[in-house]
């Protein structure tokens, strides 16, 4: 137990392991939704069609997701808990349509261990960014720059094909997502440091959706990744 040194209230470590339970239970939530629809969607002649049977709606799906995402960012000041945890279902909804093609290129038991794979690094990486008393702060810039540079290569690499630029995207982008894993879980474990709000709060469900969002996204693209390397192609 300790003085909240923002508004004098006091937290408990039970108080951060609720917070960080509503982010991880929130993200496998969404995990699951995406999952769920990506196998089902796999399975339909006609929303297959519909999403990849034209190139220009795959991208407005793409589109609409950044959007979400960003509305949800963004939006903790103006925007209610429960608006943003309705967003966020949302989002995990057509992150599963557009996530519906690894079935039909990969075969579901290297999609079923490239899984497993992902989870026990994600795991690992989100434990020691709860446990180590290392600021991983400065870590934000360097992770975001190498972000903004796999983004930038992978447009490129979508005009050149060279399959030598996909492997070394891919060996970074796991490096850039391992670190955002350890570094969002600290920054949530500080959230639930400093905030001193009380589990059902208003602010509580928004840190909570914000927080989920985030490791949604570095395990999503984590799992990505990794299917690149330990995915099999159906024949």
């Amino acid at each position: 137990m300790r003085e909240d040194a923002f508004n004098g209230s006091v937290i408990t470590k039970a108080q951060e392991n609720t917070l960080l339970r509503a982010v991880y239970n929130r993200m496998m939530l969404g995990l699951f939704i995406s999952g769920f629809t990506a196998y089902l969607a796999s399975y339909s002649a006609a929303i297959q069609q519909f999403l990849f049977g034209n190139s220009y709606m795959i991208w407005i799906l793409l589109i609409i997701e950044l959007g979400l995402v960003f509305s949800i960012s963004g939006g903790m000041r103006t925007m209610t808990a429960s608006t943003a945890s309705i967003l966020f279902v949302l989002f995990s909804f057509l992150n599963g349509l557009t996530l519906s093609f690894i079935f039909l290129v990969y075969t579901s038991v290297s999609i079923t261990t490239t899984f497993f794979i992902t989870g026990l690094t994600f795991g690992a990486t989100s434990f020691y960014g709860y446990i180590t008393k290392t600021d991983l702060t400065s870590w934000g810039k360097y992770l975001f720059m190498g972000l903004i540079g796999i983004i930038i290569a992978s447009v490129v690499n979508i005009f050149v094909h060279s399959t030598t630029m996909s492997w070394v995207i891919s060996y970074i982008g796991v490096a850039v997502f391992v670190g955002l894993t350890a570094y969002d879980t600290q920054k949530i474990r500080r959230l639930g440091e400093t905030m001193g709000a009380e589990e059902g709060s208003e602010h509580f469900g928004k840190v909570a959706i914000v927080g989920a969002l985030a490791l949604y996204l570095d395990f999503v693209n984590l799992f990505l990744l990794f299917l690149n390397f330990t995915g099999r192609g159906r024949n």
